[in-house]
């Protein structure tokens, strides 16, 4: 059964067809090759006419980095419900470090094509050909399937995701952080986005930047984008009419930190990051009346698995920190 092309809404039995998948891929099972291919035709048909500033509903959960821990994607699913019951906003970085990238994208893209209003679907970091040849992500496809034609729909489909996401006009939401060539959500809005994540410029800085305990802007240690300070910020926040910004990109202890006179807040949804961080996990629920709920989870229980020390060493939290691995 192929999709409709250009199909406002799923047929009945497309439907039928992208339950059955999700049903697949909730127990980690991937799907054939050609499946992969609809599924990231029609999704990218979908997320084409999004704006680069996606307008979201409340209530919303909204959950940063991934990064292909699947079964830690579950436990969270626990938390929150699956959809259609709970809407999401995703921050990005479905792919590479973990185990199960391929198992993980599949269904967040699955979700998308299944429940297109309710679920937002952002571009991170790793969301690009030139990471993903690198952490993982290019060599669990061609170990899945033999070849890299799977990497190539979802790269080709990575090229449409909306950058950014607006919740009720007041909670900007990105990957990374903010850009000096951009003050304004317009200048958002008209930035040329279905390409590879080029090397440097506002699309970039919007993928890659951190928030730093600083004034005005500095060169960032990851080498691309910028770290930038609570001024930036609150002239953001002030001349965008926002409440807050809402990212995700940095591994942090508890999942979840404020910054910037909680201006900022950074989500981090991978919990013992790369299987040996032991880092917690979080994910922040805002309901109809702005009312926000962040809950920190554990990773998944894994069979013979030792038990991780909660604090990393400071060498990796400095890698982990300093190089695209968020």
């Amino acid at each position: 059964l192929h999709f409709k092309t250009m199909g406002h809404s799923l047929t009945g039995d497309e439907i039928q067809m992208v339950d059955k998948y999700i049903a697949q891929l909730y127990e980690c099972k991937h799907l054939t090759e050609n499946e992969v291919k609809q599924l990231c035709q029609k999704c990218q048909e979908i997320v084409a006419k999004e704006s680069n500033v996606q307008a979201v509903k409340l209530p919303v959960t909204i959950c940063g980095d991934i990064h292909g821990q699947f079964y830690d994607l579950m436990e969270l699913f626990k938390i929150t419900g699956k959809l259609p019951h709970t809407n999401f906003l995703f921050l990005g970085d479905y792919v590479d470090r973990g185990y199960y990238s391929l198992e993980t994208v599949t269904l967040m893209v699955c979700l998308k094509v299944r429940y297109r209003d309710r679920v937002t679907i952002l571009r991170g970091n790793h969301e690009c050909r030139q990471v993903t040849r690198v952490y993982g992500f290019y060599d669990e496809c061609l170990r899945k399937y033999g070849n890299a034609n799977v990497w190539n729909y979802f790269c080709d489909l990575f090229d449409y995701l909306p950058l950014t996401a607006l919740v009720e006009g007041k909670i900007f939401s990105l990957h990374g952080g903010l850009s000096p060539s951009i003050d304004t959500l317009d200048q958002v809005r008209e930035q040329d986005r279905i390409r590879e994540v080029p090397h440097e410029g506002p699309v970039c800085d919007l993928l890659w930047s951190d928030p730093d305990d600083r004034t005005g802007w500095g060169i960032s240690p990851r080498g691309a984008g910028y770290v930038f300070g609570q001024d930036v910020s609150d002239q953001f926040c002030h001349t965008n009419g926002c409440s807050m910004i809402c990212r995700a990109h940095q591994l942090v202890m508890n999942g979840y930190n404020w910054s910037h006179n909680k201006k900022v807040l950074t989500v981090f949804s991978a919990p013992n990051y790369c299987y040996r961080c032991g880092n917690e996990a979080a994910l922040i629920e805002v309901d109809e009346q702005f009312n926000q709920n962040l809950q920190q989870f554990e990773p998944a229980p894994r069979k013979g698995e030792p038990n991780i020390s909660k604090r990393a060493p400071d060498y990796f939290l400095q890698k982990t920190f300093h190089n695209s691995s968020c």
